[in-house]
């Protein structure tokens, strides 16, 4: 940890459970249940490329009346895979995952999968949290309407303070002194 900030490699799972691309989606539901974890990222010589999750599981082979058991995981398996590194802040990691509305998301390192950090990794690091990554999930773009005017709880993005009283200004989240530093009301 670095000035009380922590860091993805801190915090992530660092033996996601793997499976190569033809097992089929009954033995990866099974795995998942007998690990009680909602997903396995399908791997081929030892690069990820593709996860399989319950949701996957429910819209795309159950939904359809599909037979698990004759369904490889690599014809329903999301992918292209979004995928960060371990260097990189926790924020940074819910920000990815909120904007790309993913869970899970699969650490690289120098080409190797070393690991997963998910929501509710994050989430047991602090509830606060929760609270940002929803008001992330709400903020697209700065050029939506309405988003110069919106009033946002979180960390501001010059000083690193807490505030209930963050702004967008040039596309930063500022609180109510940085603002006034600037010249900004």
């Amino acid at each position: 940890m670095t000035e009380g900030k922590v860091l993805v490699k801190e915090a992530m799972n660092t033996k996601p459970v793997t499976i190569n691309p033809e097992t089929t989606v009954k033995n990866a539901a099974v795995l998942m249940r007998e690990k009680d974890i909602g997903n396995c990222l399908v791997v081929k010589n030892k690069k990820p490329i593709g996860i399989i999750t319950e949701s996957d599981i429910i819209k795309k082979v159950v939904a359809l009346d599909l037979k698990a058991s004759e369904i490889p995981v690599e014809k329903v398996m999301t992918t292209p895979l979004i995928i960060s590194d371990p260097y990189i802040e926790i924020e940074e990691a819910m920000k990815i995952m909120s904007k790309s509305k993913i869970r899970r998301l699969p650490i690289i390192e120098k080409g190797e999968l070393t690991g997963i950090i998910t929501e509710k990794d994050i989430f047991r690091l602090s509830p606060m949290l929760l609270e940002l990554s929803r008001e992330w999930r709400n903020i697209v773009t700065p050029e939506e309407a309405g988003y110069r005017d919106q009033i946002f709880s979180g960390k501001c993005e010059d000083c690193g303070m807490l505030s209930t009283n963050l702004r967008n200004v040039n596309g930063l989240l500022l609180c109510e002194d940085c603002r006034e530093n600037r010249g900004i009301r």
